[in-house]
């Protein structure tokens, strides 16, 4: 019995042995195994990227303002004859006109023959003076003589003014009705463009009837409405650019600054001069709304080409490259735009490293490759003096540059799908 007992201790304590020995073979092995663990693989670049720094430029000052395109001035032109006939009219609405041109004509029956008994009544009157002048003449050189007395002299002499008198009458009436005459026709009072036209054939017209209506020579004027914080930056002489609907640009001068503000709105007109153009038609008519600038000169400014700019709820960001090639999004406070270039403000400083191309597709903190963007090659298209456009900051940004090697660890290991990498 105790043989037996004897027998089960020996196997327990072999076998708690064993078991020991087993726990130390596995550490070690797990020691071991840690020290020749393999290496992580390093992060793969989100995006191949060029890079730019923000440069110096010398940028218009302008002031944008709304308003409505007049005429300068506006001549009425209308009938001076009373009850007679339009007979003919010569000049339709958009015909330019120059000063003394005929551009309607009355009826001038009735007035010839009014001009024509005018005349025969001046004719009787300077006879009758002429005869009355001899009568006074005779008259006075017998006063001497006794033959006729003083009261019948002065008589003579009285009739002779009398008739003098009732001849420059009749010219006077002659003249009336000959004036008349020419009041017949209707002329241009200047150089100019019909701008409407009442004036029908066979009508009878009484004097004062508006006939036309001329944008006097031609000159258009644009008044633009301004506040009156705004007012004070202006002067007369300010060169202005005005940009019509058919999108090309007009070139104005300031002629006047009105003297007073509207109470309603606190605005004020400034009265410009439009510069005639060179086009067959004119780019802006009378009655247009227009928008245009005042230049009021140039600073220097910082700029950034407008792809750097991406414009995320309503904010604007670039994002800016530290030294271990991960990217911060910063954001900034963009101002004027000059081509494809934009100023900032605030938030960028002058030395600091930005994304160029690419900017659209990164997140704040991702890893990025960055390369040098190939020149450009002069082909017939750029050398062409292709003028400015002006560009919109929240336009999409132009694809990234990706490389070989970025394309094939793309196939071989694709990247972990995160939010907001469009690439993934």
């Amino acid at each position: 019995m105790k043989r037996i007992t004897l027998n089960k201790k020996n196997k327990i304590i072999a076998l708690v042995v064993a078991l020991i020995v087993l726990i130390v073979i596995v550490a070690l092995f797990m020691r071991g195994g840690a020290g020749h663990k393999k290496p992580e693989a390093a992060p793969k670049p989100a995006l191949t990227v060029t890079t730019v720094q923000p440069s110096q430029a010398s940028l218009p000052i302008r002031l944008v303002a709304n308003g409505t395109i007049t005429a300068w001035q506006e001549a009425i032109i209308g009938s001076e004859s009373n009850g007679l006939k339009l007979t003919e009219v010569r000049v339709n609405v958009g015909d330019t006109v120059k000063r003394g041109q005929v551009l309607a004509t009355f009826s001038q029956t009735s007035t010839k023959a009014e001009v024509a008994q005018a005349r025969a009544s001046l004719m009787e009157a300077e006879a009758n003076a002429a005869d009355a002048r001899n009568n006074a003449e005779r008259a006075k050189t017998l006063e001497t003589t006794g033959a006729l007395s003083t009261q019948q002299i002065n008589q003579y002499l009285t009739t002779a003014e009398t008739a003098k008198a009732r001849a420059a009458a009749a010219r006077a009436t002659l003249e009336a009705q000959e004036l008349r005459l020419t009041q017949t026709q209707v002329i241009a009072p200047d150089d100019g463009v019909i701008s409407a036209r009442n004036a029908t054939v066979g009508a009878v017209v009484g004097a004062g009837t508006e006939l036309f209506r001329m944008i006097r020579q031609g000159r258009l004027e644009w008044r633009a409405e301004v506040t009156s914080e705004e007012l004070g930056r202006l002067a007369t002489g300010t060169p202005v650019t005005l940009q019509a609907a058919n999108g090309s640009e007009v070139k104005g001068k300031v002629r006047m600054i009105a003297p007073t503000v509207d109470t309603n709105n606190r605005s004020a007109l400034v009265y410009v001069d439009l510069l005639p153009t060179a086009a067959k038609v004119a780019p802006v008519r009378a009655g247009m709304f227009a928008s245009g600038a005042f230049e009021l000169g140039s600073s220097n400014a910082l700029t950034v080409p407008q792809q750097c700019i991406v414009v995320r709820d309503g904010f604007s960001y670039v994002f800016l490259l530290k030294e271990d090639k991960r990217v911060a999004q910063v954001k900034i406070v963009p101002g004027r735009r000059l081509a494809e270039r934009i100023e900032v403000t605030e938030g960028l400083a002058a030395n600091a490293v930005i994304v160029e191309s690419g900017a659209g597709f990164l997140n704040d903190g991702d890893l990025v490759n960055v390369v040098q963007e190939p020149p450009a090659v002069n082909t017939p298209a750029t050398q062409q003096n292709v003028p400015a456009v002006p560009v919109n900051p929240q336009a999409p940004a132009r694809a990234p540059v990706i490389s070989d090697e970025s394309k094939a660890n793309a196939v071989t290991n694709p990247p972990r799908a995160t939010p907001g990498n469009p690439q993934n």
